[in-house]
């Protein structure tokens, strides 16, 4: 049926009254949202892997902002004194962290100090908003190992570079599976990666591979540790990762081996990227 000519011409203006009705406080909150600053996480976590391992007060490029942010906000709750609010996410910023990750009934691996989407959602909450979200995904199998979604699908990816399958030797979330490992395995992101049947060349090929999919990756051989040849590597920027694996992607960026000792990289050479870095290109 056509409505009259003025029923129609009325028909906008009863549209708008309706929806402002119905929808103004989303909308106003809508705009509150757009209106306020932004908090990049990609950039917060890097900073949160990297600056802790730094031998000076150098600033992680592009995370300075966001750093500044979320400082700010973890000492309005008491939980990070002043003189730290200084846009490096050093050991005091990622301790004051885990202590407002606690503070949400979080535990474990939730309370690791790295910024999750959750908890820097909340921190955030009428404070700033969140960009460039991070998420490991679930936890998944491969064969006998668990990792999890994210740490999955760079492995895949690192596969298709290396045009070779890559066995596991170890997986993520595995808390005193092997004492050699020093808990970098305890969380997630974190794999040992079978060299058995290649080469030197084979070996450095992987490593390689590993690295342009996003891993900080290295071969470790029985000459550094009791442990056999392997490959480790740990996925940079994953959250779940333990303290100890978030050290060792800190000495990468350093260009280190990721060891106690702190030794130089024993290469190859890469440019560092993320997951979601490599994905963008």
């Amino acid at each position: 049926m056509k409505l009259p000519a003025y029923a129609a011409a009325l028909m906008p203006s009863v549209l708008i009254a309706s929806l402002s009705g119905t929808f103004g406080a989303s909308a106003a909150q809508a705009a509150e949202f757009r209106g306020l600053p932004s908090v990049n996480m990609e950039a917060t976590v890097k900073a949160a892997q990297i600056d802790p391992r730094r031998p000076d007060d150098t600033l992680t490029p592009g995370a300075k902002a966001g750093v500044l942010l979320v400082e700010q906000a973890l000492r309005d709750r008491k939980l990070l004194d002043a003189k730290w609010v200084d846009g490096y996410f050093g050991t005091t910023t990622v301790a004051a962290y885990g202590k407002y990750q606690k503070s949400l009934g979080l535990s474990g691996l939730d309370a690791n100090g790295l910024p999750g989407k959750m908890s820097l959602s909340k921190l955030g909450a009428g404070r700033f908003k969140v960009t460039g979200v991070l998420d490991p995904g679930p936890r998944v199998s491969l064969g006998r190992f668990v990792v999890n979604a994210r740490t999955r699908d760079m492995l895949a990816e690192a596969k298709r570079l290396f045009k070779r399958d890559l066995k596991l030797d170890q997986g993520s979330y595995n808390p005193g599976g092997d004492p050699t490992s020093a808990g970098t395995h305890d969380g997630g992101g974190v794999v040992d990666i079978s060299v058995k049947g290649m080469s030197a060349a084979d070996r450095t090929a992987a490593v390689r591979a590993l690295r342009l999919a996003g891993f900080a990756a290295w071969v470790r051989n029985p000459e550094q540790d009791d442990w056999p040849w392997h490959i480790h590597a740990v996925a940079i920027s994953d959250t779940s990762l333990s303290g100890q694996a978030q050290h060792q992607v800190g000495d990468y960026y350093l260009g280190l081996n990721g060891l106690a000792g702190r030794a130089p990289d024993d290469g190859p050479k890469v440019t560092i990227r993320t997951w979601e870095e490599r994905r963008r290109r």
